[in-house]
């Protein structure tokens, strides 16, 4: 679909949290077996970026941003529809999602990738400076999906019934500073 025209969107409500979620959870070697739940939580918890076609309204891209809005912020779970591929749909997500991080400001911007260096490296990502200064923290076997009916329980409270991460101002504030971005691109 070289000739199509794409929409770029910010609106979380615009997200079609089924398509992402079976993209992610069958397709992302970073999120396999990843369950709705804790998905939704995820995205509720972000901000969510979205490529459209511009015709059919079907989401073609997504990617989510875990910000505090102020200093710092993670990409994360930036993911093109196989279908769509080659397409350059992904440089439009990342040159958009780059436009919205330029205007928060923020001192430093963080991702993994391992297959994408050169695409992030368009839009001023880098190796990490100071690779000894960095550390994580894996928890992972707490997101994977129940294998059996009693590792439901051991999942957590979070994993059945998943609130909000921020309070109610916070939330506010973050939503005021990324609002919903809409915009059309041909390609």
């Amino acid at each position: 679909m070289t000739d199509a025209d794409y929409r770029f969107s910010s609106d979380t409500a615009e997200m079609d949290r089924a398509l992402v979620h079976a993209w992610l959870s069958t397709e992302a070697y970073w999120a396999l077996g990843r369950t709705r739940a804790v998905q939704d939580a995820a995205m509720d918890a972000s901000v969510n970026f979205g490529m459209f076609d511009a015709l059919t309204g079907r989401q073609v891209a997504y990617a989510r941003l875990v910000t505090d809005s102020v200093t710092f912020a993670w990409l994360c779970d930036v993911f093109v529809d196989p279908a769509e591929r080659g397409n350059g749909v992904g440089v439009v997500l990342i040159e958009n999602v780059a436009a919205v991080l330029d205007g928060l400001n923020l001192r430093r911007v963080a991702l993994a990738t391992s297959t994408a260096h050169g695409l992030y490296a368009k839009f001023g990502f880098d190796t990490v400076a100071a690779p000894d200064h960095w550390m994580e923290r894996r928890c992972a076997s707490r997101f994977r999906a129940a294998k059996s009916p009693g590792a439901a329980h051991a999942l957590g409270e979070r994993e059945r019934a998943p609130g909000p991460m921020f309070g109610v101002g916070e939330l506010r504030v973050l939503r005021y500073a990324l609002r919903p971005a809409k915009r059309v691109f041909r390609l």
